[in-house]
Parts: C-alpha cells; sequence; structure tokens
C-alpha cells in the first residue's frame, strides 16, 4: 500500500504547540493550510533539536555571499505565533524525522515519519525494496525561511517554558515540591 503523504508546501501556519502542564506536557507539531490541518505528536527532544537544527541550517545560509535566499537574522515580527494550538487530533506519533533544504524554493524541508511498528509477520506489500516496512503515512513540511526561523523560535520558547530545574542536582522540579538526591562522592 502506498505511503499517505500530508503535504504542506507553503504553509498558512506551521507551529509546535503543548497541550497538559509542565512534566506531563504532549507536545505536538501542528500545520495548516487553509482547511486541511494535521497534527503530530513528538517528544520534548525531537522539538528541540528540530529548532535547534533550523537555526543552524539558515545561520549557515545566511553566510552565502550576498544571502541570495534573504534568510533573515531575526524572527520577523509579522510572522510571530503566539496562539494556542487549534484543535487537536493527533494523525501519529513521531520517529523518525529529517530536515533539509531545497534551493529551488528557498524552503526548509520537515519529513516526519510514524514510530515504526515491529511486525515479525509483515506482509510482502508492506516492504519496499530493501526488504524494509515502508511507512503508512509521513508528514512533509515546506516553509519559507521567515516562516522556519519564526517556527525556530516559538519552539524554542515552548520547550523552554517547561518545569524549572534544581540547581543542585539538575532535574526538574515538579510543581508539588522536590526532593533532591545529591550524587554520592
Amino acid at each position: 500500500m502506498p505511503t499517505r503523504v500530508h503535504e504542506f508546501a507553503w504553509p498558512d501556519r506551521v507551529v509546535v504547540g503543548t497541550i497538559g502542564l509542565p512534566g506531563a506536557r504532549t507536545f505536538y507539531l501542528q500545520v495548516r493550510a487553509g482547511t486541511q490541518m494535521v497534527s503530530i505528536a513528538l517528544e520534548k527532544q525531537q522539538s528541540a533539536l528540530l529548532a535547534e537544527k533550523i537555526d543552524d541550517i539558515l545561520d549557515q545560509l545566511i553566510t552565502v555571499e550576498g544571502n541570495p535566499f534573504s534568510v533573515p537574522t531575526s524572527t520577523p515580527i509579522e510572522l510571530v505565533d503566539n496562539d494556542q494550538l487549534e484543535a487537536v487530533q493527533e494523525q501519529f506519533r513521531t520517529g523518525a524525522m529529517s530536515l533539509g533544504w531545497d534551493p529551488t524554493t528557498a524552503q526548509v524541508v520537515i519529513e516526519a515519519y510514524p514510530i515504526a511498528d515491529v511486525d515479525a509477520d509483515a506482509d510482502d506489500e508492506s516492504l519496499d525494496e530493501d526488504g524494509a516496512n515502508e511507512p503508512d503515512e509521513m508528514l512533509l513540511v515546506r516553509m519559507p525561511v521567515g516562516t522556519a526561523r519564526a517556527f525556530a523560535k516559538r519552539t524554542r520558547e515552548i520547550v523552554g517554558a517547561g518545569r524549572p530545574t534544581c540547581p543542585l542536582c539538575g532535574y526538574p522540579i515538579d510543581a508539588d515540591g522536590h526532593t533532591c538526591t545529591l550524587p554520592e562522592l
């Protein structure tokens, strides 16, 4: 069966947001274009790394002589999006992700795939040429450089809005308190 691709070439909105309280939040990558909307769950670490790598790509592109892709050094104010997630219907939980750059359209490209089910009885139709399971679906997002910069900024802010870190042990401090266990020397 072919992979169902949720593709967004010029999304109206692409954000990472959360549902739940710090310490029990679920992170979502939500993309909307017109009436088409997809929300996929991902880990906090995936969100943080995605923002970091997008900024890395954009920072490298700025150094290209003449900045031919007009990459902004900071987030354009008109692209700041601090709104909550829209109605979330989780499409899938993210496993593998890839990030790239398309110079023909001057867009950052995100691909996200669901966590692979390990199925020893996989039928031949679900295997690709190398004998690996093909995913049932994937998310493909292409966003221009300004949107990508705004996406990375918001994502860093969302990730950083979690529980504060204990200065002694480095573990998160819960809202109901924290008992610090220092390592034995």
